[in-house]
């Protein structure tokens, strides 16, 4: 099997560690690994082609070439005026990346400056679940419900229900997601509803919302389908468990 790895050359083995890379950073079905690891650069070759290509024309596709370049500008216009709107706007770009913390850093700024906007105190709700400090994303993202139910398509409503669900709120996380998910269609309110259901030993319900999770997905456009595909992955971990 190893010499497979080498069947094309450098190229081949460029073309394997490309694979592999996205293979682990987007976390696609698991026989792909397979498929690259017995095919070699066969394999690598016709998973960039099925599961790498498309991303490229997906809506948003070479948006971190900009952000790259905001994120400098942001960072340098702070030093000389760290204004909350700059704070936000840093942010939001720190969150796009997936630096949890240093936007949760830049929200606390922003808000030590003004208090007048939701935004600011979603967005670090939003860090706060992905920090795992669901107490405070708790309060953050209550105060955004409270002032609007709807806020980014009941999303807020949906991870305020989550933030309860992990503070041992039970009976107000069960009432939240009911109350979200009868006009909701969000795979992350879905997920936590069935990973809460689960989680309080009700395996059936549980099971049957897992299910409809899987169901959605052949209906989904492939662009959407690549960017909940960690969703879908963390749904069908779910299921197996059930």
């Amino acid at each position: 099997m190893i010499s497979r790895f080498f069947s094309w050359g450098i190229f081949g083995v460029v073309l394997m560690a490309m694979a592999v890379i996205h293979y682990m950073r987007r976390q696609p079905s698991f026989y792909w690994i397979y498929l690259i690891l017995f095919l070699g650069p066969l394999g690598a070759s016709i998973y960039l082609a099925v599961e790498a290509l498309p991303e490229l024309f997906d809506p948003g596709a070479f948006r971190f070439l900009g952000r790259s370049r905001r994120l400098r500008e942001v960072e340098i216009a702070i030093r000389q005026n760290p204004s909350a709107g700059n704070y936000e706007e840093l942010g939001l770009l720190r969150l796009d990346k997936h630096d949890w913390a240093g936007a949760r850093a830049c929200f606390d700024q922003a808000l030590a400056q003004r208090t007048d906007s939701l935004d600011p105190f979603y967005r670090r709700g939003l860090a706060e679940v992905e920090l795992g400090d669901f107490a405070a994303a708790r309060a953050d993202l209550e105060r955004v419900v409270t002032s609007d139910a709807s806020y980014d398509f009941q999303r807020a409503a949906g991870l305020l229900a989550y933030a309860d669900w992990k503070t041992g709120n039970l009976d107000r996380a069960q009432r939240l997601f009911e109350q979200v998910l009868r006009t909701s269609t969000l795979t992350e309110t879905q997920l936590h509803y069935a990973e809460f259901l689960a989680a309080n030993n009700r395996r059936e319900e549980a099971k049957q919302q897992a299910l409809r999770i899987r169901d959605k997905r052949a209906a989904m456009p492939g662009f959407q389908r690549r960017r909940e595909r960690k969703l879908f992955w963390q749904n069908s971990a779910l299921l197996r468990k059930l």
